[in-house]
């Protein structure tokens, strides 16, 4: 465990803190970490979790923006997917792990490409979502952390496997207050 790592799991915990109350500050905490985190991957051999720090990085931008223009008097608010969009969203991050496990398994030296792959696309599924504000990416966050957990571990990144068991509690948090506020504001409309 380097002081890196540290660093970029103490900011990553800051910035989900921030996204679960809706705080449009969490963005430049979450840029520094995702650039942190790129090293760090690399390092440990975890080629698409080093990749996935280069999207994140470029939709936290897009997010950012986003959120600043959507904030009001409560927040940022925050929405449910229709049925529809759930199932497209759902084939197309099974679809994207499938073959971009397959491509990394493949051609590189990756440690757990299946794994590391099904971290790598539900999290570019849920951080998609999450710029977009619907709550569905909150059970998709879930899903990365109980996956990530032990995938960090066996690579001896155990501050990172830790972050992620934070991390797991306050998506569940996320998700409380975020359905909290997506209720608030149907009752509104």
């Amino acid at each position: 465990m380097s002081q890196l790592e540290w660093i970029a799991a103490a900011l990553v915990l800051i910035n989900v803190a921030l996204v679960a109350l809706r705080s449009v500050w969490n963005y430049p905490f979450a840029l520094v970490a995702v650039s942190l985190y790129a090293v760090i991957f690399y390092e440990a051999r975890l080629y698409s979790d080093m990749l996935l720090q280069g999207f994140f990085f470029a939709l936290n931008l897009y997010g950012w923006a986003a959120w600043l223009r959507a904030r009001d008097e409560s927040g940022v608010p925050v929405g449910w997917m229709t049925q529809q969009a759930r199932a497209v969203w759902g084939a197309l991050t099974v679809a994207a792990w499938a073959g971009w496990s397959a491509m990394m398994h493949r051609h590189t030296d990756a440690a757990a490409p299946w794994v590391d792959g099904a971290v790598a696309m539900l999290s570019i599924t849920a951080q998609w979502l999450l710029a977009r504000r619907r709550v569905e990416s909150w059970y998709l966050w879930i899903l990365v952390d109980l996956i990530a957990i032990p995938l960090f571990a066996s690579r001896g990144l155990y501050a990172t496997s830790a972050v992620y068991v934070v991390l797991l509690g306050l998506s569940i948090d996320g998700l409380i207050q975020w359905r909290r506020a997506a209720a608030l504001r149907r009752t509104r409309a």
